[in-house]
């Protein structure tokens, strides 16, 4: 998931362009090229939708990305098989990643006869974090919550309180699934596709290049108007996540030409890989000496938030802001510029080293 707080370098926006001056209705599609269309579905939250796609593959349709698991998506996905799908089958669907506005009715179509495309990690982390159901936060989320200086009033909540749960959101996951890695390539929708893997906002992040035309799926390894969440976790408490994402932008941006098309998983398609990249590396290396100046004097993660995102993060998007603060605090020790001790109420303090 996303953290939605947009990124501009001022004098260079019309280094992306869009190409759509808006996005499919509920229900409807836009074709972006022969025999591959765009949709988006909508999501409960502050980043309101998620794009998907359907590549026709003659007697079915490939699809990537499913949206959530809810009532209403399901109404949509029904809508668009009838109408813009045409009554084909979905015959199989590309998960990019394992974020459960991506992989949320991935079950729903596999109980319909679809194969399951993904890398390996992405299939682990779904299937595990939907095995994973909690009552209560366990004691090492908790833990986790206090290293990263969580507000006292909202721990106090949350500690006592049922967490958000994957499988709350995801419809259950069969057992099975065809595998892609990184240098494989693949067909779908009458083109040849190949597989470069991203990390840094979910691990093994699948992105599939076009060999026959200039069209890129990018997922949300790369969007055009806002910067993925990178976000340490309970889960995995001492990564390095930044370090994943730049080693990834910088990888990729080697594939890139100026006149691609990126399918990304939010906002719009468009065109200016080599320039998004750029930015995006840019970016957060600037994020991270503004941050290292900012920890001159000692500071936990939370309390970095002015300096990262320079806007008021409010309650809806706390642990997302929460965890990608901590990621940065993190990769700047990982790198010895900064040094960690615990606080009294159990919070990391940050200071440059």
């Amino acid at each position: 998931m996303t953290l939605p707080h947009e990124t501009h370098l001022p004098g260079h926006c019309a280094m992306i362009r869009n190409l759509f001056d808006s996005p499919p209705e509920p229900g409807a599609a836009t074709e972006i090229a022969d025999g591959v269309l765009w949709m988006r579905l909508r999501l409960p939250m502050a980043l309101d939708h998620v794009n998907v796609y359907a590549l026709d593959d003659g007697d079915g349709w490939t699809i990537v990305d499913t949206g959530m698991n809810s009532a209403r998506t399901r109404a949509e996905w029904d809508s668009l098989l009838a109408g813009p799908l045409a009554g084909k089958p979905v015959t199989r669907v590309l998960l990019t990643h394992h974020h459960p506005d991506h992989v949320g009715l991935v079950g729903w179509f596999m109980e319909r006869g679809a194969e399951l495309v993904t890398t390996r990690t992405a299939w682990l982390m779904a299937r595990m974090l939907q095995l994973d159901e909690q009552d209560r936060p366990p004691a090492s989320q908790i833990t986790f919550w206090q290293r990263c200086g969580m507000d006292a009033a909202l721990l106090g909540r949350r500690a006592d309180e049922r967490p958000f749960n994957f499988a709350d959101v995801t419809w259950p996951l069969p057992l099975g699934f065809t595998r892609i890695a990184q240098g494989d390539t693949i067909r779908i929708g009458g083109r040849d596709w190949d597989v470069h893997v991203g990390h840094g906002h979910a691990p093994e992040h699948a992105t599939l290049w076009s060999r026959d035309d200039n069209l890129v799926l990018s997922g949300d390894q790369v969007i055009s108007t806002i910067s993925s969440n990178i976000g340490v976790y309970a889960s995995e408490p001492e990564a390095d996540p930044v370090a994943d994402w730049l080693e990834s932008c910088e990888r990729l941006r080697g594939l890139t030409r100026d006149d691609q098309l990126a399918l990304p998983g939010h906002k719009l398609p468009f065109t200016g890989l080599p320039f998004r990249l750029t930015q995006l590396i840019e970016n957060h290396h600037s994020a991270l000496d503004r941050l290292a100046r900012h920890l001159s004097t000692p500071q936990a993660a939370t309390d970095c938030f002015p300096v990262l995102f320079k806007r008021r993060i409010g309650e809806a998007e706390y642990a997302l802001a929460m965890v990608e603060a901590m990621a940065h605090c993190q990769h700047l020790w990982h790198e010895g510029r900064a040094t960690r001790r615990p606080r009294p109420d159990g919070a990391w303090e940050w200071q440059a080293a």
